[in-house]
This record gives structure tokens, C-alpha cells and sequence, in this order.
């Protein structure tokens, strides 16, 4: 499941509240990510990646992954020419990884370091 587009980052706070039907009882957002329609939030309990849809993006598909179902993840800085910073989930039961781009403005160091605080415990 590849997403593709740039990421930037969305207000913790913000994300708690536009989503707080998806979360449940006391589950909290400790970071979240717009990538063009879609969001990424990395929660105490698990990465939900918000998918949406069609030509409207009305129709939206919700992916949750507990973080004990990661097996790997690579961050790949940006460069001098690629801009981009890449961030590759691997989940167990799948061989080809989630990918997700982000823009020079987030911090890829930021997302790893959440990423090693919840999948590494």
C-alpha cells in the first residue's frame, strides 16, 4: 500500500479532534501528517493512516496498524537535488512496505523517533 504525494505536519491537538471517532477510549495523538487527502497518525496505541477516496473524497478507507505489527521501518533523509524525505513501514504479512513521502519541513527524525518510542517497547 503505497501513498504517494508530500507530507506535512498537523497539529497534534487538531488531529485529536477531527478524528476522535476513530480513537478509542483515552488514545491519544502524538503526531499527525497531511499527505495531499490523506492523513497519517502515529497514536499511542497505533499508526492510522486515512485513506481517502475517489473523485470527491468522500468515500474514506481507515488502515489501523498496531505498532506490534511493524517489523521494520527505514527513514531516508533528504538531499542535496531530492528534496524529499521517505519514511518505508513494513508490516508483518506484507512484503512490500507502506511508503510515504515528506517535504523538506517535517522533521524525518521526529517521525522516526515516534516511530522507535512506540514499535521498539
Amino acid at each position: 500500500m503505497a501513498l504517494f504525494g508530500n507530507a506535512h505536519t498537523v497539529d497534534p491537538a487538531t488531529a485529536q479532534q477531527d478524528y476522535a471517532r476513530l480513537l478509542g477510549q483515552n488514545e491519544q495523538v502524538h503526531a499527525a501528517y497531511q499527505l495531499i487527502r490523506d492523513t497519517i497518525l502515529f497514536t499511542d496505541r497505533r499508526l492510522l493512516l486515512v485513506d481517502k477516496q475517489g473523485i470527491t473524497g468522500k468515500k474514506v478507507e481507515y488502515h489501523s496498524v498496531p505498532y506490534r505489527s511493524i517489523t521494520h521501518f527505514a527513514v531516508e533523509t533528504a538531499g542535496t537535488f531530492d528534496l524529499d524525505a521517505e519514511l518505508k513501514i513494513w508490516i508483518s504479512g506484507s512484503p512490500t512496505p507502506v511508503q510515504k513521502t515528506f517535504t523538506k519541513g517535517v522533521d524525518i527524525y521526529e517521525v522516526q523517533a515516534i516511530l522507535t518510542q512506540f514499535v521498539a517497547k
